[in-house]
């Protein structure tokens, strides 16, 4: 008999209020006994949230590692970095067995767990249409078109019934490569009954249907075919559809693909082998370049970020060994900038313009579709699931307000407004937020993880926007100066406000300071130190109009 306790809960640790580092748990049973299962384990970029020295953000897992004895398996639904990115870095952690379609877990092997020092993951194949059961819960993914092949949604069977969670996706009749979301399976599921759906946020801002890969390969191949010189596309390296796209452009064009950069080489490997680029030619690899005609040529790049050391932005800067443009070359960017990137993907742009090669973005040709749904899309999601609740997902504030709106228009019971770390009863009773756990990011600085409050974060901020001053002083046993003080500053200008040399005005209040203290006080190292670093920063905050790092190390001799 199921009990008040014996509830079925979902606690999203990650992509809840953010777009990245998804992470959601599933958990059945009484509060200190519940079995759990993941869904997804991705990273976040951090791009420009001013996390200096910081590339990459994960979620943090503390809830879950505290009961890593009652995780029974992760899910990934599809080979995005945003969900599968943590994995090599957060599995030691927890150690569940990790299911995953063929791509997906071949992708992984190769992309993550190749890697000098990486985990040797559990990971187990999981097919699209099977059941897998795992303790309380009984699994199955359910094919979805998305921008990478085998994307999933997961149907979560329990004795409280179905959960469906839609992961990423969208409405593809003719996607080139990879699935179709099917009426007829998401129906299915509707009619069993569908308890709780957690759902895709990112479009719900935009209304009619996405345009489908099938148009972009069409435009690809127009642009392609018209070009009189060389042509450069640079996308996303998992895009196996738009690469498929190129090549068959290119093929009926009578031109060669030169596939530069690793990113793209490791998906083509795992494609092959998957079979999403059966009946196209070997690519040639960019030492070929130089031997090929110059209209005879496709180049596919890496870099459609603008990540500095990616094949498209070392082209740009003259930078690569292999790969040159020049003037007349047409460069396509079959890609949008994900918020935070545009500033250095214009910066390619500028440079590629400036060199006199033509540039064409999904501003003015139909080049790049997104991999989310619409509002037209999500109103046949709706109509054929009929969930009882929902939950939006994978959105940051702004999606997942106005999904909740669209989702009570679509005559939802209950929409739930969760965050990260928020824990929603699904059942018994009505959905709801019942109370909330640790949830946060984790940043990857250098070879370690830290967390969000580690104070290298706001120092290293700090540092970035007004400098240091290190400052070492030698005082005797009887409380006087041995020598002069050693001054540095990095980060000041060389004068302030008024000329002065803002040097000067540092070692001049480092002596001020020290002869207006007392024998004793100069007998207190500590308090020297406060002494001198109050002096300093008032002085330099006077001359110059910011407070700078003070670092003061007194050595008694």
């Amino acid at each position: 008999m199921t009990t008040r306790q014996d509830e079925l809960v979902f606690v999203p640790l990650g992509g809840v209020g953010e777009i990245g580092m998804n992470a959601g748990l599933y958990g059945i049973g009484p509060e200190r006994q519940r079995k759990w299962i993941m869904v997804d384990c991705g990273m976040g970029f951090a791009g420009e949230e001013g996390l200096p020295g910081v590339d990459l953000m994960f979620p943090d897992l503390t809830f879950i590692e505290e009961r890593k004895k009652d995780l029974l398996g992760i899910f990934i639904t599809h080979a995005h970095e945003d969900h599968i990115g943590a994995i090599s870095e957060l599995w030691p952690r927890i150690k569940a067995p990790v299911y995953a379609t063929r791509f997906a877990k071949q992708l992984l092997e190769t992309r993550r767990l190749s890697e000098p020092g990486a985990p040797k993951v559990d990971l187990r194949e999981i097919k699209p249409g099977r059941r897998v059961t795992v303790g309380p819960f009984e699994i199955e993914f359910v094919p979805v078109a998305h921008s990478i092949p085998e994307s999933n949604a997961v149907a979560i069977r329990t004795e409280h019934g179905l959960v469906l969670h839609t992961g990423d996706w969208k409405l593809d009749d003719t996607p080139v490569a990879g699935d179709t979301t099917s009426p007829e399976a998401f129906t299915a599921l509707g009619d069993e009954g569908i308890l709780a759906m957690v759902c895709d946020s990112t479009n719900v801002l935009r209304e009619g249907r996405s345009p489908s890969e099938s148009e972009v390969s069409a435009t690809l191949r127009k642009l392609i075919e018209n070009a009189p010189h060389r042509v450069a596309v640079t996308t996303f390296a998992s895009n196996v559809a738009r690469i498929r796209a190129v090549a068959e452009a290119a093929q009926a064009c009578g031109r060669q693909v030169i596939a530069v950069g690793r990113a793209m080489d490791r998906v083509i490997d795992v494609a092959r082998e998957c079979g999403y680029l059966d009946g196209l030619p070997d690519f040639l690899s960019a030492d070929s370049f130089s031997h090929i005609p110059r209209d005879k040529v496709v180049c596919l790049l890496t870099g459609s970020q603008g990540e500095p050391r990616a094949a498209m932005s070392r082209v740009s800067r003259h930078d690569h060994p292999a790969i040159s443009l020049t003037a007349g070359d047409r460069v396509i960017f079959s890609s949008r900038a994900i918020p935070g990137n545009e500033r250095d993907v214009g910066a390619i742009i500028n440079d590629l313009i400036e060199d006199g090669i033509e540039v064409i973005t999904d501003r003015t040709e139909l080049v790049h579709v997104s991999g989310h749904p619409r509002r037209e899309e999500m109103v046949a999601m709706y109509s054929w699931t009929r969930p009882k609740a929902v939950v939006p997902v994978h959105g940051e504030a702004l999606h997942l307000d106005e999904h909740a709106r669209f989702a009570r228009s679509q005559g939802v019971e209950s929409v739930i407004k969760a965050r990260n770390g928020a824990v929603v009863r699904l059942a018994p009773g009505t959905p709801e937020v019942v109370e909330h756990v640790r949830a946060g990011r984790l940043y990857k600085d250098g070879n370690v993880l830290i967390d969000s409050k580690d104070r290298a974060i706001p120092e290293r901020r700090k540092l970035s926007q007004a400098g240091i001053v290190s400052v070492a002083l030698a005082i005797d046993e009887r409380g006087e100066m041995a020598g002069d003080p050693a001054v540095d500053i990095m980060g000041l200008p060389n004068r302030g406000r008024s000329g002065e040399p803002l040097l000067d005005t540092v070692v001049d209040t480092v002596n001020r300071t020290i002869n207006g203290l007392s024998r004793g006080k100069m007998k207190d190292s500590e308090a020297v130190e406060i002494a001198v670093d109050r002096a300093v920063r008032s002085a330099v905050n006077e001359a110059w109009g910011k407070k700078p790092a003070c670092h003061v190390q007194v050595v008694e001799v």
